[in-house]
């Protein structure tokens, strides 16, 4: 069994690919000046792909397949099960409520160290 530091690890790359897909994706007409990049959790899908119960549980809160495809960045399908996708608050509230949702996090930037000062 997996101790609880590999989890945290494995979050926290995660959360790295998700920064990096959502620094060198296209930007569209769908993100305003108030979105932001958000990781959504969610339950193993059991009669569809995963990008597919991605995308048809973003369409929900956006309106049309065709804005959730263009909002969303990533699909994760192997260690975690989710997706990452430009949402504003509005959107994130809502999401946060539809079925097999489990949980909605920012994407985050984290500064990695790998030295004292000083050194290059």
């Amino acid at each position: 069994m997996a101790s609880p530091s590999s989890f945290s690890t494995l979050f926290v790359l995660i959360s790295l690919i998700s920064i990096t897909m959502a620094d060198s994706a296209p930007k569209t007409t769908v993100s305003s000046t108030s979105s932001a990049v958000h990781i959504i959790y969610t339950e193993k899908p059991q009669d569809q792909e995963p990008e597919a119960y991605h995308i048809k549980t973003l369409s929900t809160v956006l309106g049309s397949e065709e804005a959730a495809k263009e909002s969303l960045i990533y699909s994760y399908k192997t260690a975690a099960i989710g997706f990452s996708a430009k949402l504003t608050p509005e959107q994130v509230a809502e999401i946060s409520k539809q079925p097999g949702v489990l949980q909605v996090v920012p994407s985050r930037t984290l500064q990695l160290h790998s030295g004292p000062r000083g050194l290059q």
